[in-house]
């Protein structure tokens, strides 16, 4: 028994904001941004929360898939910005849809976040003790960068993308993941520090720090080795996926990834222009977009691949 994907669905802050919005407040230019990372312009929330966003986006899959909350078993939401410390923003997106029955948590993988919670719903369908899960990236980015590092705040954007899977006889064909902690500290955002009455420390909160030339460094490494090890476990070749919907970090990265594959940049789907980097929600996101596009259908195969802070990484290759 494996999962099938059977819904998609997706919610973006409303309020964008261009390269050329940015210019006005900090050193930077649209041609300096888009040539960099081929982004434009990235959703940033206003009203909206995590919660929300990731409610949106779950009933927007709900309805697609012809789901109601009551019938799923199972809730993960992967991010790093819940609202809250505790409790998790699943529990939350639960209670908003009413979904009593299911088992609800978080899953801190960063920007491989998705992936995980896939390969975590991928376990409990092949042990049997889910038969309907839903799966929502969401972050709210924007509320921890520093608005004053114009290489790293202009890289990301708040939304959510969710799909619901169904326990199934195709579908998930093969998982790869995993992480590596030494190189973790290349991209940090520090949480509050010890502060009770033995210690007094600065409690306010910091802002994602991140070496980009290490992250660059790691996604082209690590991500093209991740993708062929699925792929000769189940013997297929390149050219035999229809499209590779990569996490949605940096357009140099999908090119050089596309490279080693030997594959052309036609199959590797991008959002990053319009929605930036949304880390955990990106590849739902796009997940969501090719489906509305009706650019997929049932049997053809395709990739999912993640990869971020930690650093962690996460490879499927499915059935459709």
């Amino acid at each position: 028994m494996t999962g099938r994907i059977i819904g998609t669905g997706s919610f973006l802050a409303k309020t964008r904001v261009t390269n050329d919005d940015l210019s006005k407040i900090m050193d930077t230019s649209d041609e300096w941004i888009y040539s960099r990372t081929g982004i434009k312009e990235r959703p940033i929330a206003k009203e909206e929360t995590t919660t929300y966003l990731a409610t949106m986006a779950a009933k927007a899959a709900l309805a697609d898939a012809k789901v109601t909350p009551e019938e799923l078993d199972l809730i993960i939401v992967a991010t790093v910005t819940n609202d809250f410390v505790t409790p998790a923003c699943a529990c939350a997106v639960q209670a908003e849809l009413g979904a009593m029955q299911a088992q609800a948590f978080d899953i801190n993988a960063a920007c491989a976040g998705f992936m995980y919670s896939l390969h975590t719903v991928y376990a409990y369908m092949q042990a049997g003790l889910a038969k309907r899960a839903l799966i929502i990236g969401a972050e709210t980015l924007s509320r921890i960068m520093d608005w004053t590092d114009r290489s790293t705040c202009v890289l990301f954007g708040d939304g959510a993308g969710a799909v619901v899977v169904e326990a199934s006889e195709t579908g998930i064909l093969a998982c790869d993941q995993g992480a590596d902690g030494v190189r973790g500290k290349n991209l940090t955002c520090m949480n509050r520090t010890n502060n009770n009455p033995l210690v007094q420390t600065d409690t306010r909160l910091q802002y994602v720090k991140m070496d980009g030339q290490a992250v660059f460094k790691f996604a082209v490494s690590e991500v093209p080795g991740s993708i062929k090890k699925i792929l000769e476990e189940t013997n297929t070749k390149p050219e035999d996926v229809k499209y590779y919907l990569l996490h949605q970090a940096n357009l140099r990265i999908l090119q050089i990834v596309a490279k080693h594959l030997g594959i052309s940049m036609d199959r590797f789907p991008t959002t990053m222009d319009h929605t930036g980097n949304i880390s955990a929600a990106s590849i739902p996101i796009l997940l969501d977009e090719v489906c509305k596009k009706g650019m997929l259908n049932r049997g053809d195969k395709i990739v999912l691949s993640g990869f971020g802070g930690g650093f962690t990484w996460g490879s499927c290759l499915m059935e459709w």
